[in-house]
């Protein structure tokens, strides 16, 4: 059985993505569905390459559980063949997404990740929050629960 592919991406790699790669993949972990996907995050920009997530998202993120390893890359075209779908944070992300596909099969996996948000949800993207407070931070977070759950669902 093949594995379902998801990448997720925001700006950097340091904030959103790379907790919505470790929310989804404690959600998939819980539900015992570890053969069935393969979770990566990477950003539009490269200038964090390398880099663990921002500390302020590392620490919020473990106070509910999740720990934050994953380094920061940059998305780039050859990774559209490799993934199902392509989720990005918000309307700049998807925009950079979208003319980067390589083909119209490919901007078909592009996805955002507000599509999965609850109905009557205040938000339409998930906001970046690198210059907030810890109140962005745990924002980024509750959506990223809510909405991963709902991913998932809609995959399982």
């Amino acid at each position: 059985m093949d594995k379902t592919k998801i990448l997720f991406v925001c700006l950097g790699n340091i904030c959103r993505s790379p907790a919505a790669e470790e929310v989804m993949r404690s959600l998939v972990a819980e539900r015992g569905l570890d053969a069935m996907f393969e979770l990566d995050s990477a950003g539009i920009s490269g200038y964090h390459s390398g880099e663990l997530p921002d500390k302020r998202m590392r620490v919020h993120a473990l106070r509910r559980g999740y720990g934050l390893t994953h380094r920061s890359r940059q998305v780039s075209a050859v990774d559209f063949p490799d993934f199902d779908l392509i989720i990005g944070m918000d309307a700049a992300n998807l925009s950079a997404l979208r003319g980067m596909a390589p083909s119209v099969e490919d901007a078909r996996k592009i996805h955002a990740m507000a599509e999965y948000f609850p109905e009557g949800c205040a938000y339409d993207h998930v906001p970046d929050p690198y210059y907030e407070g810890a109140e962005g931070f745990e924002l980024v977070l509750d959506l990223l629960e809510d909405s991963c759950r709902r991913l998932l669902d809609s995959l399982s």
